[in-house]
């Protein structure tokens, strides 16, 4: 399949803007230590030989999401231990997903200019843009994969399609749902039965490893979002089994404001394009939209986070099944661009750096000299936002709330932030260690410039 010049532009263009958009975020210290310094720590520790073990929550980093994905990840650290590799691994995987769903569309026997359009579709679905800055998650590698995925089922390309799977599973372990799901469509839908019969396969065995196995071992306890569905169990086993048994409880979790809402959000950017006839591959998106329905965590309804990411290759699947039946309320390819660049417009959080970006400027440059004066490999205690640049050693603690009590002797540098300290239920807690460590002789004032105080230990 020869890929056409100006796709190879497109993704360019679109690798530059997303990666200059997510360092540009990290360079005005808007990234988080929960998610980016988390994986930036795992893939540094990694690399340097160490066990992957998160020092914010002393958690090894198989025992979150079982992602296997950042062992090869931390190639890339071995080269060179810079947390800029994940913006650049993160703006490719979201870029190169326009490959195989160009590919998709051209299959499914849609003009050039309309598979061009669904590029387009794509790229600006608020999602894609609005995922890239929120700090690195490992889905979005699975988001290419999964394209890769379908396209490779449908090619009849085996081979491709094993390793699109594996590499999907890799990702995180609740994705072997999306896997499974997407198993049963590929079984009951595209009539493709080895493929269907091997990913269904795959996909419940790696569910049943990962959550029974791997995690408890690495973590020494449940899947850390059982959490979120505490009304259904306290483990995945019990909360699967009451889903059966109890189907009223979900129905009215189901019916919600917060969830109209989010179907809304969803939707609205490809309404035009979607029709109850040919909604058929949504079959796989089931997992993930009844996840994010049934929780009452706010992020997991919204197009800001990562937990819609399973579900929009299948809408756009659902889009390209409407068009190929030449049907939708819009099939004009200058019209769908306009639709499209509304709802980014609208939905897009490209304002924040206008905005909550900027709102800690006055302290820029003193973080910014505050970080260049911690030594290397110390033990230090520091605020959320400061975190991801220096998560490169082997221990780096939180100034939160949530840590208290927090003994300073067990740091050898602590820089914080009293103007901006992070989380917004730790201000207190910021100003009394300040307090605590200016009457502590075990450390001295090494630096204090706009709020942002650094101390070193004397011994």
């Amino acid at each position: 399949m020869k890929i056409p010049r100006r796709l190879w532009l497109i993704f360019g263009i679109s690798s530059l803007i997303l990666f200059f958009f997510a360092s540009l975020r990290h360079w005005l210290f808007q990234s988080n230590a929960l998610d980016l310094g988390w994986f930036d720590q795992s893939l540094y520790l990694i690399s340097q030989g160490k066990p992957p073990i998160v020092s914010f929550s002393e958690d090894h980093i198989l025992g979150d999401h079982a992602a296997f994905i950042f062992y090869p990840l931390s190639l890339f650290y071995i080269i060179y231990p810079d947390v800029h590799w994940l913006f650049l691994v993160q703006a490719i995987a979201l870029s190169v997903s326009i490959f195989p769903l160009y590919f998709l569309a051209k299959q499914a026997d849609l003009k050039e200019n309309l598979a061009l359009t669904i590029v387009g579709v794509y790229l600006l679905y608020p999602l894609i843009f609005n995922v890239n800055l929120f700090d690195f998650h490992s889905e979005v590698i699975a988001l290419p994969a999964i394209f890769w995925a379908v396209l490779a089922a449908r090619s009849k390309q085996f081979l491709q399609f094993i390793s699109a799977i594996v590499l999907i599973l890799s990702c995180k372990a609740v994705l072997s749902l999306t896997v499974a799901a997407m198993a049963v469509w590929l079984l009951l839908f595209e009539k493709r039965k080895k493929y269907g019969f091997l990913a269904l396969c795959l996909g419940v065995f790696w569910f049943i490893i990962t959550t029974q196995l791997i995690i408890p071992q690495f973590s020494g306890d449940e899947v850390a979002a059982v959490g979120r569905y505490s009304f259904l169990g306290d483990s995945v086993i019990e909360i699967i089994i009451n889903l059966i048994l109890q189907p009223n409880i979900i129905l009215s979790r189901f019916f919600t404001l917060a969830n109209l809402e989010y179907i809304i959000l969803l939707l609205i950017p490809v309404i035009w394009g979607l029709s109850p006839r040919y909604l058929t591959p949504l079959v796989s998106a089931i997992p993930a939209l009844t996840l994010n329905l049934l929780t009452d965590y706010q992020p997991q309804k919204d197009l800001v986070h990562q937990y819609a990411i399973p579900i929009l290759p299948f809408l756009l699947l659902s889009v390209i099944a409407t068009l190929a039946a030449n049907k939708g309320l819009i099939r004009q390819p200058k019209y769908i661009i306009i639709w499209s660049l509304i709802a980014f417009l609208a939905l897009g959080k490209y304002g924040y750096f206008t905005s909550r970006y900027l709102e800690q400027i006055d302290t820029l440059s003193a973080m910014r000299e505050g970080v260049n004066l911690v030594p290397d490999e110390v033990k230090v205690l520091t605020s959320p936002q400061i975190s991801p640049h220096l998560t490169h050693r082997s221990v780096i603690k939180l100034a939160i709330k949530d840590r208290e009590p927090i003994d300073v002797e067990k740091f050898d540098s602590i820089l914080l932030n009293t103007r901006y300290s992070g989380w917004p239920n730790s201000q207190d807690t910021v100003n009394n260690l300040v307090n605590q460590l200016k009457n502590n002789s075990n450390f001295i004032l090494s630096y204090n410039k706009n709020g942002v105080f650094l101390f070193n230990s004397i011994d």
